[in-house]
């Protein structure tokens, strides 16, 4: 008795403990507005194969959602917003709702979400005033049986839901959608739900390509810093900035705590002739920066190392859908099955750097901090430098040789060096919101060697934050550091 209770609360401990060590997830949006699309048996194939564990459906179609499962693929079902008139008068029709179309294929199917309602401020019909109403009818209905804690229930938004999104600080909900909104995050927050956007880079960039450049809105290491003036925080691409001027639009409404959630993004790979953006390798790239940022575990410059859950749209293009070319064309994969591009959904595949070694063959030049700007803005260049950038900033870790001297000058040069160094060495890569600069005079010391332009060797991408306020530690070494301690209580108790 007393080695299955020892087994037991083992198990129990490793288990809460790997509770913490996850990333953010990244999904994908199955739309099917669409002609000649395979079969749902057929795309819950294809997301198994590709890996994939998170999928959004904007129905309740039940051929979807018995195609899932068994397949521990999560699904987040929507209520279209034509229902929303329907489920906010009269709770039977809710509960036949979920009786139909949920408790037939659940927990066979892991649905995790319902999403009532899609981007309710871009609606063409006003349905502003039923949504939160038929939210806390699908709320009861799950109470009734058993399912208000496993299955969360929210809605989507656009960007559009804000008055003003720069600077992020700045960011403010229109006033106009007052009425339901502060009733929706009371909801929100009592029900433990996410607040849930859809975010578009893209059309950021479209629409104004002279004010927001596509490395910006790529998330490319070329990016140019835009500063935040009212906070200081640096921004090296559009995605974190839209982010954060949702988190300090909620701040501003008290509601901080308030996890958000993209239930779309993505770019499209083909569009019209004035949309030179819409290409394969833009979309292949912003969709792969997008992934790695989101299981690095890289936050936002106002919430750093926090995890972001995504849902890339889409799974196919959709030839059915009205507008201009590019919305018909933000498919990862073809009606055939076949890829357009290929995506890592790991995040994690190998990237080549140049390091140390072979000094004298530099181009001549590094990048070091500068010692007139602000250790504001030092921190948030080393931060982004050791997280997004994809540095391996292990050197300026206590006991390593570039951790001394200990300030916060030499630690960013390091770093700064490291990611200059990587990415072609130019006057962009020692931006870092003017906290870079170029010397031509080697800044290696004692043991503690700058990266220069030498022998390529190939390495996994780096998150190693350096130890100093404001910085994260990588998802891998906040695990390491919640499990080594313990792990030999664990062997023992397992063996007792």
């Amino acid at each position: 008795m007393a080695r299955r209770h020892a087994a037991a609360f083992s198990a129990f401990l490793f288990l809460l403990l790997i509770g913490h060590c996850h990333g953010g997830k990244t999904g994908i949006c199955y739309g099917r507005n669409a002609d000649d699309l395979p079969g749902p048996d057929k795309v819950a194939q294809l997301i198994q194969q590709q890996s994939i564990k998170y999928v959004r459906i904007y129905d309740a179609n039940v051929d979807v959602i018995k195609a899932f499962a068994n397949t521990s693929v999560e699904l987040m079902v929507g209520v279209p917003n034509a229902d929303l008139l329907a489920f906010s008068q009269y709770q039977s029709n809710v509960d036949t709702w979920l009786k139909n179309s949920i408790l037939p294929y659940y927990p066979a199917t892991a649905i995790t979400y319902i999403t009532v309602g899609a981007e309710i401020t871009e609606s063409t019909i006003n349905v502003s005033s039923l949504v939160v109403p038929a939210m806390r009818n699908v709320q009861a209905a799950l109470k009734k049986v058993g399912l208000h804690k496993k299955i969360t229930i929210s809605s989507t938004h656009s960007l559009g839901v804000l008055s003003r999104s720069f600077p992020p600080s700045a960011g403010a909900f229109n006033s106009s959608y007052a009425h339901f909104l502060k009733p929706m995050l009371e909801f929100l927050v009592e029900n433990q739900a996410p607040f849930m956007v859809d975010l578009y880079p893209y059309y950021a960039y479209q629409n104004s390509p002279s004010n927001v450049s596509l490395n910006y809105a790529l998330f490319s290491p070329q990016s140019q810093g835009v500063i935040d003036p009212n906070t200081g925080l640096v921004y090296t691409n559009m995605f974190d900035a839209q982010v954060d001027s949702i988190f300090f639009a909620l701040m501003a409404l008290n509601f901080k705590t308030l996890k958000i959630m993209i239930t779309e993004t993505g770019w499209p790979h083909k569009g019209a002739a004035k949309e030179t953006g819409a290409t394969p390798d833009n979309a292949q790239t912003y969709n792969t920066n997008l992934i790695r940022h989101v299981v690095n575990d890289s936050g936002t410059p106002a919430k750093p190392g926090e995890e972001i859950d995504v849902y890339i749209f889409s799974l196919f293009n959709e030839n059915r859908k009205p507008g201009i070319e590019s919305e018909r064309n933000w498919g990862l994969f073809s009606p055939d099955q076949s890829s357009i591009y290929s995506v890592d959904w790991t995040g994690r595949g190998n990237v080549d750097i140049m390091t140390g070694g072979n000094l004298t063959s530099s181009n001549g030049t590094w990048c070091v901090a500068s010692t007139n700007v602000s250790e504001t803005a030092l921190q948030n260049g080393l931060n982004w430098a050791c997280g997004p950038g994809n540095v391996d900033c292990s050197a300026i870790q206590p006991s390593q040789p570039c951790y001394q001297p200990d300030t916060l000058v030499s630690h960013a040069s390091y770093a700064f060096n490291s990611y200059y160094q990587q990415n072609g060495a130019t006057d962009v890569a020692c931006g870092f919101g003017g906290a870079g600069m170029r010397t031509t005079k080697d800044p290696s010391y004692d043991t503690c060697l700058y990266m220069a332009a030498g022998s390529k060797i190939s390495t996994k991408n780096s998150t190693t934050s350096p130890a100093r306020s404001g910085s994260s530690p990588s998802l891998l070494a906040q695990c390491r550091t919640l499990l080594l301690p313990v792990l030999p209580i664990v062997i023992v108790l397992g063996f007792l």
